[in-house]
């Protein structure tokens, strides 16, 4: 049987759609879907991805987008691990926790503290501890759990990651809407690193935390954030007085004796000074 074709008339041919009409731009202007895609050297990247807020207000006033970067991987650094980075994340934890999802964390060199981190708000209940023995393991569940994408937080110890590793898992960390936290030494701050964000942290005097960031999305990050961090289980012990330690040691320091040598000198705290003895007022000996 021959099939019949049925043409349609030149009336019934639905009109092209009309072209939206051409923006007038000017020499050097860029159109405004491809200006809100770029970022400049010196000025803060805008990320498409959302963000976490860092629960640090001075932090997230430094930090592109303002909170710690989703579909990214985020390198913190500290000379000792294990110390810091609880008292860094926990505010952006504690909102993780909230929201009803879980933190993962991986390969931690100490065991966790539970009723520290009950001190700090956080839901053992929501917490997810995978100890991998080995570099070699910790890198594999790392990845992952990067590429399930079913974590509202990841935080993982890869001390010995090369460069090579590091690039692989910011690869993966593009398709994962939560955040993903490196841990790694102080001395692979000199390192090259795919990660867009390193963040170094060490401890100050007066009960803070002091950030630098050494890579971001924008502009060189100079000087150093103060970020106060008295752990919560420990405020309400802590006097006015000892939250301030550097003022005690500043008192502490030894000022000169008028009229003395200059390496003859006296503390303010110390009681029965030998340099304020006078040699008639001792006692001959027998």
């Amino acid at each position: 049987m021959a099939a019949l074709l049925e043409w349609a008339d030149d009336d019934q041919v639905p009109a092209p759609p009309a072209r939206p009409p051409r923006i007038a731009l000017l020499p050097g202007e860029l159109p405004p879907a491809v200006a809100a895609a770029i970022w400049r050297g010196d000025q803060l990247g805008s990320p498409v991805t959302q963000v976490l807020s860092s629960g640090y207000p001075a932090l997230d006033a430094e930090l592109p987008g303002g909170g710690w970067p989703a579909r990214s991987l985020t390198e913190l650094l500290q000379p000792q691990p294990t110390v810091l980075e609880w008292r860094l994340l926990a505010p952006a934890m504690r909102a993780v926790v909230a929201k009803g999802e879980d933190i993962v964390i991986i390969g931690p060199p100490k065991l966790p503290h539970l009723p520290g981190l009950r001190d700090e708000g956080l839901d053992e209940r929501r917490l997810v501890w995978i100890q991998a023995a080995t570099p070699a393991e910790r890198l594999w569940v790392t990845e992952q759990l990067v590429k399930a994408n079913s974590a509202g937080l990841v935080l993982s110890w890869l001390p010995q990651a090369r460069q090579e590793q590091i690039r692989r898992l910011q690869v993966c960390a593009q398709a994962c809407d939560s955040p993903v936290f490196l841990c790694r030494p102080a001395a692979a701050e000199h390192e090259a690193s795919a990660a867009p964000l390193r963040v170094q942290v060490t401890l100050g005097v007066d009960w803070e935390l002091r950030v630098h960031l050494l890579k971001r999305k924008g502009n060189v990050h100079d000087g150093v954030l103060r970020l106060p961090s008295v752990p919560r289980g420990l405020a309400p012990l802590i006097t006015p007085r000892l939250l301030k330690p550097s003022a005690l040691l500043a008192a502490r320091r030894p000022r000169a004796i008028p009229g003395q040598p200059q390496d003859i000198r006296e503390t303010s705290h110390a009681l029965g000074s030998t340099a304020s003895r006078s040699p008639a007022s001792r006692l001959p000996a027998h």
